[in-house]
């Protein structure tokens, strides 16, 4: 299975770089220099090789050897990075973000919306979820409120406390 690492933000400066939003939790492995990453933007894929990176404002600057200056960097923006799991990564440690987005909410045996997106804070992580009422609504992914996601049947159950839902 392979998994997003990454997103082009937009290009920074002249020389090529990019800034890419992080979504992998060992960024100095899957951006290492001399890294090969498969960028996938509108079903067009790109083989891209890292030649720098570094951090910035709490993202990656990364340099391609492929990309030469800021017009081809241009091109790349919103462009999604994919890396096939490492050797040592525990398939059953947890979800990738690509894996949880989409997934219908189940709450008290009814659909009530679907997973948006992932948010990662320094408390942990946050579900995305628009509700079928049309408003979003932030759900912490701690066990206690979402006991059970079943990826196959594309959803996970919530048991939110009292007053999360009406916020």
């Amino acid at each position: 299975m392979e998994l997003v690492i990454g997103r082009v933000v937009k290009s920074h400066g002249i020389r090529g770089e990019v800034v890419v939003d992080v979504t992998t939790d060992a960024p100095d492995v899957r951006f290492a220099v001399g890294a090969v990453l498969t960028g996938l933007q509108g079903g067009q894929e790109r083989i891209l090789t890292v030649e720098a990176a570094r951090p910035h404002q709490g993202r990656l600057l990364v340099k391609f050897a492929e990309v030469p200056d800021r017009t081809v960097a241009d091109t790349l923006r919103g462009t999604k990075f994919f890396a096939p799991p490492r050797e040592d990564e525990d398939d059953d440690d947890g979800f990738y973000d690509h894996e949880l987005e989409g997934l219908r909410v189940i709450h008290e045996g009814e659909d009530i919306g679907e997973v948006i997106g992932v948010m990662h804070g320094p408390a942990g992580e946050i579900l995305e979820v628009r509700l079928t009422a049309g408003k979003d609504a932030l759900i912490p992914f701690v066990y206690a409120i979402v006991p059970e996601v079943d990826l196959e049947a594309g959803t996970c159950t919530i048991t939110p406390p009292e007053g999360l839902l009406e916020l």
